[in-house]
């Protein structure tokens, strides 16, 4: 005979999220959005935007409860690419008082497979799944449900054997990230494994990530939701995707970037704002883009096409782009004194590659994000640093 006691469905509302910036009612169930609808619209047609700003790397369900059984049921929209293997099923990561409690997967969903050589895209319909959790402690705790960073995840139904109840908002203080793939979590293999995720679990900081997979492009409608985003600290990557898209030449880099900068300021205007260059990567240090992927040995790899010598002639590697963003931080600080720099170098460089060398060129592997996140919380969040005493 069964012990077990009935689930009771709770229904999944804006109370219970940490991490979204909105929230998009869909015909399964809640769909979290990391930009919102005025920017989404803005979103060029097919751009690889729409799909990472989908993908909640970030977001989790925050509420209290006693229950011993917990469990959610999603869609899933997994990405994949032709030539490639399917992607594993994302993990949810479970929290509880702060600890890792636990993971799961939510199998099936719909895959959106690319071919990265013609941009020809297919949708094939799959199956929501439950993420289950069982064996908690029955007293009362504070439980964090993170969804995987690198699926979307349509939120359906959350069940307990014993009463939720929303957490409330403004416990710690809240830290803004915007930045690449690297700050999106690409390798890392579950959600509190991102490099921002484990830097704000040390920093004792609410996360909420903008770190989009090669969409760090200085886009105007990015920086307005950093603007209208409700933030304490704010931090912004830049680098490794303008040089990989060859974008911009110098001569338009530096004025977009005070112009992302003026505009994350019109809504945080003392709030500390943290420049952080790109990460060592040596296939683009002082060679410009594109980024081409390479399959020749079947696993993913990525070039530089461009020619070093385009350089003179404005042409953007990441050892020009650092220069100019310490330029322009020193320049600005002058006359904003919550305004800092940090080179990304000193959260992974040459001896970090040495030591754990980036897979396919680009990304770190979970091993080094969990080094950039430790550098990062000492550097930005320890003594001296720009989120000191966050």
């Amino acid at each position: 005979m069964s012990t077990e006691q009935p689930l009771t469905t709770t229904p999944v509302t804006p109370e219970l999220l940490r991490g979204a910036v909105d929230i998009e009612p869909t015909a399964h169930g809640l769909l979290p959005h990391r930009l919102p609808a005025a920017a989404r619209r803005q979103i060029p047609e097919n751009d690889l935007l729409a799909v990472a700003e989908a993908q909640p790397s970030g977001v989790r369900l925050v509420f209290r409860t006693r229950a011993t059984v917990i469990e959610l049921d999603a869609l899933a929209t997994k990405r994949a690419y032709v030539g490639a293997p399917l992607p594993a099923d994302g993990v949810y990561d479970l929290v509880v008082d702060g600890k890792p409690a636990g993971q799961a997967t939510a199998p099936g969903g719909r895959v959106r497979t690319t071919d990265m050589a013609t941009g020809a895209v297919e949708v094939t319909e799959g199956p929501a799944g439950t993420a289950r959790f069982t064996g908690l402690p029955g007293h009362a705790k504070d439980v964090e449900i993170w969804l995987p960073h690198n699926e979307g995840s349509e939120l359906i139904a959350l069940r307990t054997d014993a009463p939720v109840e929303p957490l409330a908002a403004g416990r710690r203080k809240v830290w803004l990230h915007h930045g690449s793939s690297i700050s999106h979590g690409s390798n890392a293999t579950h959600p509190t494994g991102t490099w921002p995720a484990l830097a704000a679990a040390r920093g004792g900081v609410d996360l909420v990530n903008l770190g989009f997979s090669g969409s760090a492009l200085l886009d105007p409608f990015t920086a307005r939701a950093m603007r209208d985003t409700p933030a304490d600290l704010i931090s912004v990557k830049l680098g490794i995707n303008i040089v990989n898209a060859d974008l911009m030449r110098l001569r338009a880099f530096g004025p977009a970037v005070h112009g992302f900068l003026d505009t994350v300021r019109e809504g945080h205007p003392t709030a500390p704002l943290l420049v952080v260059s790109a990460i060592l990567c040596p296939v683009q240090e002082d060679t410009p883009g594109p980024l081409a992927p390479d399959f020749g040995d079947g696993v993913i790899r990525f070039k530089a096409t461009g020619d070093p010598a385009d350089v003179a002639a404005g042409r953007l590697t990441l050892s020009v782009i650092r220069s100019e963003l310490a330029r322009i931080v020193k320049q600005r600080a002058a006359d904003d004194p919550h305004l800092h720099y940090l080179d990304g170098r000193e959260l992974y460089g040459a001896a970090d590659y040495a030591e754990l060398p980036l897979p396919d060129e680009v990304h770190p592997s979970q091993e080094a994000h969990l080094r950039i996140g430790d550098n990062f919380a000492r550097l930005a969040f320890g003594p001296g640093g720009a989120f000191a005493g966050a």
